[in-house]
């Protein structure tokens, strides 16, 4: 019988935030499918976190390769995901993507003529290899008599990136050095299905899907993929049969509760006490955001909206919720960027231990390594 540690360690090794790890971050999010991006500086780092080594110049430069691109997926959020999987995924997500935003579109005045006149403003607008900003995008649906402003502007965009006109394109940098986002046309940037090769059929792309993210995140139920994916209970199901018949041996399945958990059995054996282990993950990094009913096996509940200036992010001492984190950038003229890392550890876990600094040590420097600049533990300082 699975015991929660099983759950856990499990966990870590399917989302290969234990070895063995991915060689890059493009293959770290074709394990996983699809990555939760709103918050791009640390999105970075959950695919960099689960590579040998990655950097976040590495992530940037996959976004600009277009081998990983941003945009609103499976739920109307941002995510990352793969050029390669990018045109079945929309075809799936689609049609429960424009339901979720139905309400939004009657208030903002999206109806299918407006978003077919819109579409095809922002079509000409990427057309020939042209990667606009948000405001480019704008102006050219200002000039063409749209309001374009908040919140409708946002959905016009979004809506063409659900219907296949808009993906992410290069990002930009600001004048303060930010990376900013901006769009091409979809079908330069998602990889298209080779030449002869049918497009896979809503089957197979569900039969694909749940396959993946049990693979990925399991042990996980189906209540668990379905609020994750945006799709019915009924289609996780459906997918579930279809994959499993044809590879009987791609899943395991265990009882907890009730519940029945679907998993990728670990090649490894259960190992004795571990050695304390801490990882920096970002509040909607998928070892949290990946489950719904099945979330509190971490322990927390994040993410959770910081109070009194309160890290957000999420601290994982073995697995589990330990406290919360979160880093600045400081810059000065003669040094140059150092990072400062807001560590809190959860009352139970902050007292002095060795073995838990060498572990809390070597989360840092692994960060620091992966920003490339000199990193240490410190209060949150804006100066």
């Amino acid at each position: 019988m699975m015991e929660p540690d099983d759950v856990v360690r499990i966990r870590l090794g399917s989302q290969q935030l234990r070895a063995p790890a991915a060689a890059s971050a493009d293959d770290a999010l074709k394990n996983l499918l699809a990555v939760q991006a709103q918050e791009f500086p640390y999105a970075r780092w959950s695919l960099a976190q689960r590579t040998e080594g990655a950097t976040a110049d590495d992530v940037e430069e996959a976004v600009a390769d277009g081998k990983i691109l941003r945009t609103h997926i499976l739920r109307p959020t941002w995510h990352f995901v793969h050029r390669d999987d990018l045109p079945w995924l929309r075809v799936l997500s689609a049609p429960r993507l424009h339901q979720a935003n139905a309400g939004t579109y009657r208030r903002t005045g999206i109806d299918s003529e407006v978003a077919a006149k819109s579409a095809a403003v922002l079509a000409a607008a990427v057309a020939d290899g042209a990667h606009r900003t948000r405001e480019q995008l704008a102006t050219e649906l200002q000039r063409a008599g749209f309001a374009a402003r908040g919140l409708g502007l946002a959905y016009l965009i979004m809506h063409a990136e659900i219907s296949g006109v808009l993906a992410s394109g290069v990002p930009v940098r600001s004048a303060g050095g930010a990376l900013r986002q901006t769009y091409a046309d979809f079908d330069e940037r998602a990889q298209a299905m080779p030449s002869g090769v049918p497009a896979l059929s809503k089957e197979e792309s569900l039969a694909a899907l749940a396959v993946r993210y049990f693979r990925s995140r399991g042990p996980a139920t189906v209540r668990d993929c379905a609020d994750w994916s945006g799709l019915t209970m009924a289609d996780v199901r459906l997918g579930l049969a279809l994959g499993l018949e044809a590879d009987p041996a791609a899943l395991e399945t265990s009882t907890i509760d009730g519940a029945t958990f679907y998993f990728q059995a670990p090649d490894d054996q259960l190992p004795g006490r571990p050695s304390p282990r801490i990882d920096l993950v970002q509040c909607y990094d998928e070892y949290i955001m990946g489950y719904s009913v099945s979330r509190h096996y971490f322990g927390g509940t994040a993410p959770t909206f910081p109070l009194h200036d309160a890290p957000m992010h999420v601290v994982l001492l073995n697995g589990r919720m330990a406290g919360s984190w979160r880093h600045w950038l400081v810059r000065t003229g003669s040094t140059g960027p150092r990072c400062q890392l807001d560590v809190r550890l959860s009352a139970a876990f902050s007292g002095s231990d060795e073995a838990m600094d060498q572990a809390l040590d070597r989360s840092v420097a692994r960060y620091g390594d992966f920003l490339g600049v000199p990193t240490a533990l410190g209060s949150a300082d804006r100066s």
